[in-house]
């Protein structure tokens, strides 16, 4: 209990202290500057234990260094930050997006995760990196998926039309849940050395979490359909949330995926709820939502940031992230680049090119990512371990940070 409240404690009080210097003298986006800020104290953190002799001082900095981000991500919070970016999401929108929304999110991460591999494992052969061909697939799938955290937080500020925002924020909820399925298949034919039952595999994680999305949402919104107590309709909405991503984790299907379907269908109904009484008050349900939505962003990010201390007494580190890096820009570009040509009438009259470089640039990575990557540690060698660790957490870094500061110009370059 005394070390939570100490990490608790750590935590907050370096939130609450870059916050207040962001705000008064950088003025960067919130998320950015907390992930920038806090590697920054991560590096510090490591100088001081590197050049201390107390004994005493080691062991608590070593304490403050210890996150088991895995867990807290994928187990945790993780349910609740995608049902806050998808609850006011609209089911019109999809509907009318649905060709472009399930092009990106399906096929785009699909393609994305494969030249992503093939690439990784070329790379690897000419480094020597003994890496096959299903674990290069297997970072390919790690890599593949946006952010959903920096879509709605980050690129949602930027002046983005309607359109534009609505398909990156709906692509980035959606491709979780199949970022999440593609990795279980590579990671299972890694593990195996099989690899057959793919589309079974898929069909199970992608249908299946709608189906238990879907159940759950509507019985738990029937019931906030009809009760008027202002609380309540909290828990609901919590209820439905937790309960879809424990049946998932159960029968193996994406709870990623199913959290989303919880949002949407909380949008339907919240509409319905609105039409049929017009003074009907949910501001109190909103305010929750986003003050939790802006609590677990920033405990996020933080210990990102303090993670990546982690990365920097690797070998070989820096060659490694600039090739991570060019590889996940190569990749989504070409995947996005045959996507647009899928997807119909591109948006605000841009052409292919325009709108691949947009979304390329805007493909920010995040926790997931993280997670995902920290998941293979028993899968693979510890070498292996670390170069895969150290490749996720650059392109994370660099999505995040560079091409996040950077997102307004370019969108701005390529609106004229």
């Amino acid at each position: 209990m005394n070390d939570f409240l100490l990490m608790a404690s750590i935590v907050f009080g370096i939130i609450v202290l870059i916050g207040f210097f962001n705000e008064k003298v950088t003025h960067m986006t919130y998320e950015i500057a907390l992930l920038l800020f806090s590697v920054i104290i991560g590096i510090i953190i490591t100088l001081i234990w590197t050049l201390s002799n107390d004994i005493p001082v080691r062991d608590f900095l070593d304490r403050v260094q210890f996150f088991d981000l895995e867990r807290l991500l994928m187990k945790g919070v993780l349910c609740f930050m995608l049902f806050a970016g998808s609850k006011n999401l609209k089911v019109v929108d999809f509907r009318k997006n649905a060709r472009s929304v399930s092009v990106l999110a399906f096929l785009c991460t699909l393609l994305g995760a494969v030249f992503y591999g093939l690439l990784f494992w070329l790379v690897s052969g000419l480094m020597n990196l003994s890496f096959s061909l299903p674990m290069c697939l297997m970072v390919g799938s790690i890599v593949a998926p946006t952010d959903p955290i920096a879509a709605t937080a980050i690129l949602k500020k930027f002046g983005l039309s309607k359109k534009i925002g609505f398909l990156m924020e709906a692509e980035s909820l959606l491709n979780d849940g199949v970022g999440v399925a593609l990795f279980v298949c590579f990671s299972g034919m890694v593990a195996t050395g099989e690899g057959g039952g793919f589309v079974l595999l898929m069909g199970r994680e992608i249908f299946g979490a709608v189906l238990i999305g879907g159940v759950i949402g509507a019985i738990c919104y029937l019931i906030f359909f009809y009760t008027e107590n202002v609380h309540l309709r909290v828990f609901i909405t919590l209820l439905s949330v937790a309960a879809s991503f424990y049946l998932c984790e159960l029968f193996d299907c994406s709870g990623a995926i199913a959290c989303v379907v919880c949002g949407l269908i909380f949008s339907t109904v919240r509409e319905k709820l609105e039409k049929r009484s017009p003074d009907v008050d949910l501001k109190d349900l909103d305010s929750y939502w986003e003050t939790t939505d802006v609590l677990l962003n920033s405990v996020l990010y933080v210990i990102l940031g303090l993670s990546y201390v982690r990365i920097i007494q690797m070998p070989t580190v820096g060659i490694l992230s600039t090739i991570a890096v060019l590889l996940n820009l190569i990749s989504r570009f070409g995947s996005v680049f045959i996507g647009s040509f899928l997807i119909g009438p591109l948006p605000d009259g841009y052409s292919h090119g325009r709108f691949t470089a947009l979304f390329t640039w805007g493909g920010l990575k995040g926790g997931l990512c993280i997670a995902l990557a920290m998941s293979t540690a028993n899968i693979v060698s510890t070498d292996q371990y670390h170069i895969i660790l150290g490749c996720i957490y650059a392109t994370v870094f660099f999505t995040t940070v560079i091409q996040g500061l950077t997102m307004k110009k370019v969108h701005s370059a390529l609106s004229r």
